[in-house]
C-alpha cells in the first residue's frame, strides 16, 4: 500500500526514540485542504484504530485510516534534508495534481 524509503524509516525511528511517551508508530491521513485540494497529515500514533491498514517497515509501523487508504495506495514516502527544508515528501501516483511543497495533491 505505502512504501517507506530508508531515509523515512530512519527519521521515523529517531522521532519514536525521542518521543516523550511510548508510541506505536505513525499515522498518515489525507484530508480536504491544502493548495491542491487534499493535504497529507503525518504524526505519532499510540494505537491502531478499527479499519486501519498497518504498514510495517524495519520495525516502524504506519497506520492509515479506511478513508485515506484509496488516496495513498501505491504512494512512496521519503524524508529529505537540505539547507532550506527537512521533512517528509509524498510521491503519490494517484494524485492528478501535486503542489510544489509536496504536502498537497488533488
Amino acid at each position: 500500500m505505502i512504501t517507506l524509503t530508508e531515509n523515512t524509516v530512519a527519521a521515523m525511528k529517531a522521532v519514536l526514540f525521542r518521543a516523550n511517551e511510548p508510541m506505536e508508530g505513525f499515522r498518515i491521513m489525507v484530508q480536504a485542504g491544502g493548495c491542491a485540494g487534499f493535504k497529507y497529515l503525518i504524526g505519532l500514533e499510540s494505537f491502531s484504530r478499527e479499519g486501519d491498514a498497518i504498514i510495517e517497515a524495519d520495525g516502524v509501523k504506519v497506520f492509515v485510516d479506511v478513508g485515506s487508504q484509496p488516496h495513498v495506495h501505491g504512494m512512496t514516502v521519503d524524508f529529505i534534508t537540505g539547507s532550506e527544508f527537512a521533512g517528509f515528501i509524498f510521491d503519490n501516483p494517484n494524485a492528478r495534481e501535486k503542489c510544489a511543497c509536496g504536502k498537497s495533491c488533488s
